[in-house]
């Protein structure tokens, strides 16, 4: 595999390295965090590893600037920093595997092997679409037959969570929980009179109805078939 290790300590750094080459890996060694980001984000490698503590840019900063760039490689952080909750940050950050300082170079390279063989990650998808209405995710944008659509930001959320779920029925406590967030029934017509706003713009302007009511129990989009 072809690795990338960012390690400012040198006695680490050489110890990983030598280690990882000896195993018959390619390893890139940098020693600053920003250089590192560039490099994950530039090239092409099967596993980063990274410590915490990096001059330039820390190691939990350069791996959530990596995913927020969309790159997936699986990353470990290797640190001595390893609290609990520092644990959980790196993991949260967008790291794969945390490894606390001092550790056996066996356990390291079992974990790295561990994570290239892992699937590479799908993509996610940055557009939805149902027929002739269509929704770009990246520039929050939806067009139906080419014609731009202007939603608020709740309509938008709601369009989402319908399209995600193209064909499917969706009730009125699913849609209350992932566009408003509500664990409990409020006792209003805000499903209701956003559904009707979004049916203004999505549907009544053109001549194929995409919102269906399913009586009694919520909502589905589709296209007809």
């Amino acid at each position: 595999m072809r690795l990338l290790l960012v390690e400012d300590d040198p006695r680490t750094a050489d110890y990983v390295v030598r280690g990882l080459s000896e195993a018959g890996h390619i390893c890139d060694l940098l020693r600053d965090g920003r250089d590192g980001l560039f490099a994950a984000t530039r090239d092409a490698y099967d596993v980063i590893v990274a410590d915490r503590m990096l001059p330039g840019l820390d190691g939990l900063s350069m791996i959530k600037a990596v995913r927020a760039a969309g790159v997936r490689t699986p990353a470990i952080f290797l640190t001595s920093v390893g609290g609990v909750d520092d644990r959980v940050e790196g993991l949260e950050a967008g790291g794969d595997d945390y490894l606390v300082k001092p550790f056996a170079f066996s356990e390291l390279l079992a974990r790295i092997n561990a994570l290239g063989r892992r699937p590479a990650a799908q993509e996610q998808k940055t557009t939805l679409r149902i027929g002739d209405l269509e929704m770009d995710l990246i520039l929050r944008r939806v067009t139906r037959q080419g014609q731009a659509i202007d939603l608020q930001p709740r309509e938008f959320s709601l369009l989402e969570v319908l399209m995600r779920g193209e064909g499917r029925v969706i009730t009125r406590t699913m849609l209350l929980e992932r566009v408003w967030d509500f664990h409990f029934d409020p006792k209003t017509s805000v499903v209701e009179t956003h559904i009707s706003r979004l049916r203004a713009k999505i549907d009544r302007p053109f001549e194929t109805a995409l919102i269906h009511t399913v009586r009694n129990t919520g909502y589905s989009l589709h296209a007809s078939s």
